[in-house]
């Protein structure tokens, strides 16, 4: 592996497992609107392409089972969208914690001297939290979803770009670390190296239907990997 001084991290399924609270979120919004609930499983195949999919996918999903796909609507998605937002920001720490070993994992990579970023397509100010109450003393940068500024989300690379950039480095050096497809497509369209997790939100075999080479089975392996 060449030699590498900045390391990139999705949230969700990587750093994070937050899926409990993403799922209370999405129910309680599907509830609201007199929808079917869903599986925690179900909502596990939802994630990875920010929230405005993740809410997309759960009211077909809902609306199919009640035969009532005719009801789907921009303005049912602009409605349900608000409705998960607002109900996420408020619990959004409930359940929602760093994966076993992943806070020794940023320390030793921190104490090594490795810039560390976050790249997530939850909302800015959900990363910004997260960010903030758990990773502050290891993660320097942290993006989020924040297209009205001209932002493509994940798997375009402008967010891992402007990473780059805020920590003055550029990719030669750098790795991004995710759990999903979405993630090795973005490190693809960064020219980055991706390391996919084998603790996250999909399986092995998936990651490698999707293109994956470089796997984690636990967050001590990345600074194996990356040390190497």
């Amino acid at each position: 592996m060449k030699q590498i001084s900045t390391i990139i991290f999705d949230l969700d399924g990587t750093l994070m497992d937050s899926l409990q609270d993403l799922a209370n979120s999405v129910n309680f919004t599907l509830q609201t609107m007199d929808l079917p609930q869903r599986l925690i499983d179900e909502i596990r195949e939802f994630v990875g392409n920010g929230v405005r999919m993740l809410v997309v996918r759960a009211l077909q999903a809902s609306l199919q089972d009640i035969h009532s796909e005719q009801l789907f609507t921009d303005e049912l998605v602009e409605n349900a969208l608000q409705c998960f937002r607002t109900h996420y920001m408020t619990h959004c720490k409930e359940n929602t914690k760093p994966y076993d070993g992943i806070m020794e994992m940023l320390h030793d990579l921190h104490s090594h001297g490795f810039k560390l970023a976050i790249v997530s397509n939850k909302p800015q100010k959900g990363v910004s939290i997260l960010q903030k109450d758990f990773f502050s003393d290891y993660v320097s940068v942290a993006i989020g979803e924040n297209e009205a500024e001209g932002i493509a989300k994940k798997p375009a690379p402008d967010m891992v770009n402007k990473a780059l950039l805020e920590l003055h480095e550029t990719k030669e050096n750098a790795i991004y670390v995710g759990d999903s497809d979405v993630d090795i497509a973005t490190a693809q369209n960064a020219g980055l190296q991706c390391i996919s997790v084998l603790w996250g939100f999909r399986s092995k075999e998936f990651l490698l239907r999707h293109g994956a080479t470089l796997f984690a089975s636990s967050p001590s392996e990345i600074v194996s990997l990356v040390s190497e």
